[in-house]
């Protein structure tokens, strides 16, 4: 409901907001001028559904376990727990993470992280540098992150919550100053830059689910990667590694499925949120990353975690 509290302390007057609907609440009809521009046969019910894309994403984790942490990755990544409480201590408010609504009135407790972003940007210029005089080219992605598999791992970090990649523009050059600034080998080609972006985002990854396992008090047995950096190998088994723990990938559509299965639900095709989860596990294609058994890996990601700053983006 709405905080009468805090309402009352604004002097708004609730009278004017309309109830809050949970997902799967029947919300009316479709209106006739929606009708006509779509084709839809009348009369077409709407229904709520997990009401923010991430929401929406997490309903859609084929989680065969409780103990599972997401990643739902594109342009930030956001890393965290669904838990049935919120997690409203001072250490959890430091550390930037926050507790939002979920279907069936659980908790998505996590932590925005700056996200494929970083890869997006550098692609965005090195476009542009193909078509000038810097000769730098614009790689295809694919090949792009063939090349960077085989760039040495963690041969230069930076933090990926750093305020200073926020802003759009010649992502190469500030990721190159940053690696400079701390004395790191600067990369040198996209190759080199995907290698450091992917890494730094593994590691990203690694202290949002550390953090939140944490201050939770929650075991994690495996981590779920949907949305589009499903789609990126590298990514997920760099991550998978970071994290030491295994990591399934898809779907890369989540928001879409979870908005498509609660409607499901709320229309008696499906019992409950396991059931959801279950059907995704049966019938989507989905990746699954073992981390590398490695020691000496595992130790280089433990020394990369002690020598890069762990920054909280305030975004």
């Amino acid at each position: 409901d709405w905080s009468r509290e805090v309402a009352s302390r604004l002097g708004i007057d609730l009278g004017l907001f309309p109830p809050l609907r949970r997902p799967g609440d029947p919300a009316g009809l479709l209106l006739p001028q929606i009708l006509d521009d779509t084709g839809l046969p009348s009369p077409t019910p709407v229904t709520t559904v997990a009401s923010h894309d991430t929401a929406s994403a997490v309903a859609a984790v084929p989680a065969t376990t409780e103990n599972f942490a997401y990643i739902c990755t594109g342009t930030w990544s956001l890393a965290g727990l669904e838990l049935t409480a919120p997690v409203r201590t001072e250490a959890s408010r430091e550390a930037n993470f926050t507790n939002e609504l979920g279907i069936d009135g659980t908790v998505r407790y996590l932590r925005n992280i700056m996200g494929l972003w970083l890869l997006q940007e550098c692609l965005r210029t090195w476009a542009a540098d193909s078509g000038g005089t810097t000769g730098t080219g614009a790689p295809g992605l694919e090949a792009l992150l063939r090349e960077a598999a085989a760039v040495p791992a963690l041969r230069s970090l930076v933090d990926a919550a750093d305020p200073a990649f926020l802003a759009p523009g010649d992502m190469p050059q500030r990721i190159a100053r940053a690696c400079a600034a701390t004395g790191q080998p600067v990369p040198g080609t996209p190759a080199e830059t995907t290698r450091c972006i992917l890494d730094s985002l593994a590691l990203a990854h690694r202290r949002a689910i550390e953090d939140a396992r944490r201050l939770a008090d929650r075991s994690v047995d495996v981590v779920h990667i949907v949305g589009g950096g499903a789609r990126n190998a590298l990514l997920c088994q760099l991550t998978a590694d970071a994290c030491g723990l295994p990591v399934v990938a898809g779907p890369a559509e989540a928001a879409a499925l979870g908005n498509v299965l609660v409607q499901a639900r709320a229309h008696g095709l499906l019992q409950d949120r396991h059931g959801m989860r279950a059907l995704l596990a049966r019938t989507q294609q989905l990746a699954r990353y073992e981390p590398t058994g490695d020691p000496a890996r595992r130790a280089a990601w433990d020394e990369a975690a002690r020598r890069v700053p762990a920054g909280h983006n305030p975004a």
